[in-house]
């Protein structure tokens, strides 16, 4: 097991409230993705918002959201998002989220094993990836870093 997992946050702007119909099929959609991230192979946690949806919304943009959560390498995070049921709702965003341009909407970072990043550490390293670009403190699949080696004490 490594001395490191991988943490990521992803961003999206809702084009309509959740609760307005035509957000219906994905709000319906988060339990069912969650659902699959949770028995996914490497998935270690996942931010829980007030619904338990782990969606959660900015306080001053509330179609602005976030969903972050932990994953022990990049290709078990990789296989959720691309490989799965998961890709069928990827493939949908343009219906229920306005496009991002050339903003970044992810950002990934190592982190000690058992640790559990923050929503502001996450917003945090998306914002630095968005002014400097990839670095080993954010990066994408694009433009991946390694995971820190560990020194044996």
């Amino acid at each position: 097991m490594s001395a490191f997992h991988l943490a990521q946050i992803n961003t999206a702007r809702l084009k309509a409230p959740l609760d307005d119909p035509s957000m219906a099929e994905f709000v319906t959609g988060l339990t069912l993705m969650n659902e699959l991230a949770d028995r996914s192979p490497g998935f270690v946690w996942r931010l829980v918002g007030e619904d338990g949806d782990g969606t959660i919304a900015e306080d001053a943009d509330p179609l602005r959201i976030y969903t972050m959560s932990v994953w022990e390498s990049p290709e078990h995070l990789r296989a959720y998002a691309y490989q799965s049921e998961h890709l069928d709702y990827l493939r949908r965003r343009r219906e229920w989220f306005h496009p991002n341009g050339p903003e970044a909407a992810l950002v990934m970072w190592w982190l000690p094993a058992g640790e559990q990043p923050t929503l502001k550490e996450g917003i945090a390293r998306l914002d630095r990836l968005r002014a400097d670009g990839p670095t080993p403190e954010g990066f994408t699949f694009r433009d991946p870093f390694p995971a820190p080696i560990s020194v044996a004490r």
